[in-house]
């Protein structure tokens, strides 16, 4: 057994902490003891061993317990004694410690040791004393690569992302000249950290390019960093091809894979690296790696693999995770299964404000205002107290369900009450609210007393309001803030025109496919997707690549007419309006959500739902078609569309029509 351990057995359980006695001068007095049990007393090295091997471990009470204890003996440290003993302070952020530290360093004419230097960097750094680290860089005669990784380090520790950027410059000129200075990986993970925060592709490039000149590409720890540098710079594509070109790769490395394609909305992508990693094996995947899986499968909602993955969860025995269990109800909810976020929601035995929150937001964006309301007067019962995000959550419930009286209590609320200010979307949600409520004249003066400047979610959910009450006036002043804070999101343009069109204003119709025209402005391509045993099905357009696509378009016709035989009539307001009435109508038909429905219907058991998710708004006419089928066949059909989740069952709608 090592000596160290054996100490810290003494020691550990002779530093219970108790202000009424002298506990400290027990402890020491143990420590002493088991020491002279094993080892000479007077051997300095011994001790040094014991303090190293206390801090590498984590234990940084005893190891200064054990520095402490051998200046107490009169023994006369070395330059081994200091540096762990002062990465405890490090640890500890005990900066008196670390000053007493520095004192006797400077006693024992450690004043130019380089690695005593370095580690009081470190400290100073770490306690957020910068200026202290800095005059100790400053008095270095010749410093070392460790020196200049502790300042560089100590710089990003406290937000000084362009000095530390600027001292890596200064240290390949200091590489140059010094031959004590060479680089090395830790010093090359602190520069490309900082180079994640400033986002910067032709500076992560540069540096990419010398860790490859110098070899350093097949570094694990290195190809980790520079992964996520290129992910912060929007760069997927590099990231990938990191990737891709490790030689080696740790839990870290997959880890942030699947998470930087789960978070960039590249869920097949993300899965797909999942599968890979389990396929490969020699992995034991973590919490972060089902977190992340989780919000792949809720971004596409692929709910039989979320379900696969829940399952996996439960074998693991991480249901106590916080955060394993908080994605699993955020996938739940996103995939459409409110009910079955709200079993594991009930099942947790720890909760924090994430979960309770992520439970209001699950039944807000479903309608189920009530449900939403009735969690989130639970979570303050249980003392848990609400932040900016639950009342995001809570405030988008009430909107959804357009309850004007609950939302504008909460929203006048939750700063006094609770400590919360409404920002940018608290505003968001009361604007949408009473939108919904018909008050859009509300809606504007609540806008123009914002004390911070309305963003485009303000103006955009204004916009969508003025589209359901034909006020055009309003909608041509949201539309011009929307051209300034959003000047190449063609949907608001599209959405203006829609307006003109139903107005009857066709110049000004007119007016608006020019200014896109002019502007390279073109609407993204709709898609719909469903998942069917376990496969996810992508739907465009007029698609003909499915390979069921004439059995869905025959079956499609059918319920059409069917359709049509209980009132159903086109709405050509959905389309473009320079077409004839023949083709507007054929253009509705084969819109990707009315594909993905039929195709759902043909190939399920008759009952079961049908789940659907459309990366665009539902249009009018395609949301009147899935009613009328929800009733025609006696199915549930769940469509998650860019606003919000729309449950029609009995040819109604959850969203009241209102979207």
């Amino acid at each position: 057994m090592r000596l160290s351990l054996i100490i810290k057995r003494q020691y550990s359980t002779s530093t219970k902490p108790n202000p009424n006695s002298n506990s400290n001068s027990n402890s020491n007095s143990n420590l002493t003891a088991w020491f002279n049990k094993y080892v000479d007393k007077a051997d300095v090295s011994s001790w040094n061993s014991v303090i190293a091997d206390l801090a590498r471990s984590g234990n940084s009470v005893e190891a200064l317990g054990a520095f402490s204890s051998m200046r107490k003996l009169s023994l006369r440290p070395n330059r081994s004694s200091f540096p762990c003993a002062i990465k405890s302070c490090s640890a500890l952020l005990d900066v008196h410690s670390g000053r007493q530290a520095h004192q006797q360093a400077l006693v024992f004419g450690f004043e130019s040791d380089l690695f005593v230097f370095s580690a009081l960097i470190d400290m100073y750094c770490r306690c957020g004393l910068l200026r202290d680290a800095w005059k100790l860089f400053d008095e270095i005669p010749h410093r070392n690569v460790v020196s200049w990784t502790s300042m560089i380090t100590g710089c990003l520790l406290n937000d000084h992302t362009r000095q530390a950027l600027l001292l890596f410059k200064e240290l390949l000129v200091d590489e140059f000249d010094n031959e004590d200075v060479d680089l090395d990986p830790v010093v090359l993970v602190s520069v490309l950290s900082a180079c994640s925060r400033v986002s910067s592709k032709g500076l992560t490039q540069c540096v990419h390019g010398l860790v490859m000149k110098r070899g350093f590409d097949e570094d694990i720890g290195v190809g980790n960093t520079l992964m996520d540098a290129y992910a912060k710079c929007g760069e997927l594509g590099l990231t990938r091809k990191v990737f891709d070109g490790m030689a080696q790769r740790d839990l870290v490395s997959w880890n942030s894979m699947i998470a930087i394609c789960a978070q960039s909305g590249l869920s097949n992508e993300a899965l797909q690296v999942f599968y890979e990693m389990v396929k490969e094996g020699g992995f034991l995947y973590n919490a972060v790696t089902l977190s992340s899986v989780l919000l792949a499968c809720a971004h596409s909602g692929a709910l039989l693999v979320g379900q696969c993955i829940h399952d996996q969860v439960v074998k693991m025995g991480s249901e106590e995770n916080v955060i394993v269990s908080t994605s699993i109800i955020d996938m739940y909810c996103k995939c459409g299964r409110v009910d079955m976020a709200r079993k594991a929601f009930d099942c947790m035995k720890e909760k924090n404000v994430k979960t309770w929150s992520a439970m209001v937001a699950g039944y807000g964006m479903h309608g189920h205002a009530k449900e939403a309301l009735e969690v989130f007067y639970k979570m303050i019962s249980h003392g848990i107290e609400p932040n900016y995000i639950t009342f995001v959550s809570l405030l988008n419930a009430c909107s959804h369900a357009g309850l004007l009286e609950e939302g504008w209590y909460w929203f006048n609320t939750m700063n006094y009450e609770f400590g919360v200010k409404p920002g940018i979307e608290h505003y968001g949600c009361m604007v949408d609210l009473l939108g919904r409520a018909g008050d859009v004249t509300k809606a504007y003066n609540l806008i123009k007393g914002m004390t911070m400047k309305p963003d485009s979610v303000v103006w955009g959910s204004f916009l969508g309001a003025c589209r359901i009450h034909k006020n055009v006036k309003l909608a041509e002043i949201s539309a011009r803030k929307l051209f300034e804070l959003d000047p190449n999101n063609c949907g608001y343009y599209i959405l203006l025109s829609n307006i003109y069109a139903d107005a009857g204003r066709w110049e000004d119709v007119e007016k608006m496919r020019v200014i896109m025209k002019n502007r390279g402005l073109a609407k993204l391509p709709g898609f719909s997707v469903v998942e069917l045993k376990g496969m996810v099905h992508l739907f465009l357009v007029g698609d003909r690549e499915h390979p069921q696509h004439k059995k869905i378009y025959e079956y499609l016709e059918k319920l059409i007419m069917k359709l049509q035989e209980v009132g159903y009539a086109p709405d050509m307001a959905s389309v473009l309006h320079d077409v004839d009435e023949e083709e507007k109508e054929m253009t509705l038909r084969v819109h990707s959500e009315k594909l993905a429905v039929a195709f759902g219907i043909m190939n399920s058991v008759p009952g079961t739902t049908i789940q659907i998710i459309k990366n665009l708004r539902v249009c009018a006419d395609c949301h009147t078609v899935i009613k009328l089928i929800s009733k025609v066949v006696n199915r549930e059909i769940v469509v998650r569309d860019s606003k919000r989740f729309h449950h029609f069952k009995n040819g109604l709608c959850s969203c009241g029509d209102f979207w």
